[in-house]
C-alpha cells in the first residue's frame, strides 16, 4: 500500500470531525452495514459528515482496512480516531454512548 493513500488517509481522519469509510454513499449505501452506519449517525444528530466511497478506489479500500488494522468496511472515526464498524456502532448507539461521543 502506498504511504501516499496513508498519509490521505490520516489527513482525511484528522481535519474532519467525523468520517465514515463505506460502501456507497450517504445518499446510495452499497451494503447493509453501510446502510446501518448512515442511519445511526443521522439519529445520532450528525451535521458535519464527510463520507468516502471505499468502492470508488481499491487503493482507499485497502488502504483503511490497513490504517485501522480492521478487515472490513464501514469504519467510523470521531476525531481522528477510529471507533468500529456498524456493530461497534451500534453497541455505542443503544447505549448512548456514541452520541456522547459525537457531541464531545
Amino acid at each position: 500500500m502506498s504511504d501516499e493513500v496513508q498519509t490521505w488517509i490520516k489527513e482525511t481522519v484528522t481535519q474532519h470531525p467525523v468520517v465514515l469509510f463505506m460502501k456507497g454513499t450517504a445518499q446510495f449505501p452499497q451494503c447493509g452495514f453501510s446502510g446501518k452506519a448512515i442511519q445511526i449517525l443521522k439519529e445520532s444528530g450528525v451535521q458535519d459528515l464527510i463520507t468516502i466511497n471505499v468502492l470508488e478506489d481499491a487503493e482507499v479500500r485497502q488502504g483503511i482496512k490497513d490504517y485501522s488494522q480492521w478487515p472490513t468496511v464501514p469504519q467510523l472515526y470521531v476525531n481522528g480516531e477510529f471507533i468500529g464498524g456498524s456493530d461497534i456502532m451500534t453497541e455505542m448507539f443503544e447505549s448512548g454512548e456514541l452520541q456522547t461521543l459525537l457531541k464531545a
